[in-house]
């Protein structure tokens, strides 16, 4: 089995991972001496298992339209205040072409649960953007598993769709009509497909306790989830939990760190979210554990109308000032922009023993 890892660190791991009392200590404490050493050691297994790489993946939000009605969401059925768009597929692969000039190696295509795109629709897109020579990642929520299949065979190779708490009645309140059960069934089905799957949660949300989030890391695990994503809660001002508190920088920076401890090789991204709360959240994120920034690709008529939450920066700059802004902070890190497509080097040991 591939461990890297020597055994004095990997004893300290499984000790912060296991002592439970100490652990939501730690996550009661988040600025504390404890919580520092955690974010330290996710930096020092960072560099161990997955290098000084920082893979970018150019993010394109192709529909701002959901059919469902989450709570915090800004483009929840709901909100009535929003201005609604569609990307045509020649909108989108011309977008793709565009980040292929700038030199990335993924794009991410992500939307609402919009079923306007049949799956012979998105089908297309993948193959045009894949033979541009990029792989593709899908965020576009539950959808029939015949859709996963066809989109696999058309070439996208990556499915981000986060559970957001593993607390089933959180998890149930948040997303009216949906279950958290049928979330993790389709997430083990994009496994058994072959590709890399990426979950991931919201920190600081409304009734959320200790023991969730130290779920949330144990259902990463069970998942053996290829691709991490956290972020902190930001309550929008036309959401039912608008009149919330924001989910906390420090803590939100130590779950990312113990997600780095949970899956050591797990693609772990710097989001967006954190860049929003805090002026160099997406810094701290990447000395924090994290290895993927994802830059918006999407055109800016656009970007500011994707409001999943309030305040989201970048919305009004160019894909090249995008991508050029990310690449300076990551040089002025130490850290590399890797030249290569970025896969989860667990999951390309999967595919060479298939």
């Amino acid at each position: 089995m591939f461990n890297p890892l020597h055994n004095d660190l990997t004893t300290t791991i499984n000790s912060v991972l296991e002592d439970r009392t100490q652990l939501i200590e730690i996550i009661k404490n988040p600025a504390s001496p404890e919580a520092k050493a955690v974010l330290n050691l996710a930096n020092q297994v960072r560099l161990m298992m997955v290098g000084n790489d920082v893979h970018l993946r150019g993010l394109i939000e192709i529909s701002n339209y959901c059919r469902n009605n989450c709570l915090y969401c800004g483009i929840r059925r709901d909100n009535s205040s929003l201005t609604r768009y569609r990307m045509t597929v020649a909108e989108i692969v011309a977008t793709a072409q565009t980040g292929a000039g700038l030199g990335f190696k993924t794009i991410v295509l992500q939307s609402g649960e919009d079923p306007f795109y049949s799956a012979k629709m998105l089908a297309e897109a993948i193959e045009e953007i894949t033979a541009l020579g990029l792989v593709v990642t899908l965020s576009l929520g539950e959808r029939h598993p015949n859709d996963y299949e066809l989109w696999y065979q058309a070439g996208a190779r990556r499915y981000l769709m986060r559970h957001e708490t593993a607390n089933p009645v959180l998890y149930q309140k948040l997303h009216p009509g949906q279950s958290l059960e049928h979330r993790i069934q389709l997430l083990k089905i994009l496994k058994e497909i072959g590709y890399q799957v990426g979950s991931g949660f919201m920190v600081g949300l409304p009734q959320q306790t200790p023991e969730d989030l130290i779920s949330d890391l144990e259902l990463l695990k069970e998942l053996d989830a290829d691709m991490v994503g956290i972020g902190p809660f930001i309550p929008h001002p036309k959401t039912p939990l608008g009149v919330n508190s924001q989910g906390d920088l420090a803590l939100t920076l130590l779950m990312v760190a113990l997600a780095r401890l949970t899956l050591p090789e797990a693609l772990i991204p710097a989001t967006t979210a954190l860049g929003s709360i805090h002026p160099q959240g997406r810094e701290l994120a990447l000395q924090a554990g994290a290895n993927v920034v994802m830059p918006n690709l999407t055109p800016v008529k656009y970007r500011s109308d994707y409001e999943l939450y309030p305040n989201k920066i970048c919305t009004n700059e160019s894909a090249t000032h995008c991508h050029g802004c990310i690449t300076t902070k990551i040089y002025q890190l130490g850290r590399t922009v890797a030249t290569d497509f970025g896969h989860n080097q667990k999951w390309l040991r999967r595919q060479n023993h298939a």
